[in-house]
């Protein structure tokens, strides 16, 4: 992916997360989800405004289904904040910018 979103999959789930130095918001996808396509230029956004704060990823429900599995991931788009190895934050459904930033304010200020 472009604009600092980086791809993730089930084989590289941990070791990228486990690197990250910032918090990492993982959003958590399919191809086929309509929210999920209408959050994706608000991420795009957040990663180029935040950059160096807050790294943001995303994972293909349908290709990787054993992280979505192990983070209970129900339903989509689902976003994870992922600090010092622990989920710190889960916000499920599609949300706006403004929402959105506000949601993430204690990571990225």
């Amino acid at each position: 992916m472009s604009d600092g979103i980086v791809t993730l999959t089930d084989a590289t789930f941990d070791e990228t997360v486990g690197a990250a130095e910032t918090p990492i918001l993982i959003d958590f996808w399919a191809e086929w989800c309509g929210p999920c396509k209408m959050i994706t230029p608000v991420l795009e956004d957040i990663a180029k405004e935040h950059a160096g704060r807050i790294q943001i990823a995303k994972l293909n429900v349908d290709d990787n289904p054993n992280v979505a599995r192990r983070y209970e991931v129900m339903s989509i788009p689902t976003l994870l904040v992922i600090a010092d190895g622990e989920v710190k934050k889960r916000l499920v459904g599609a949300k706006g910018k403004p929402q959105l930033l506000e949601e993430l304010a204690e990571f990225i200020d």
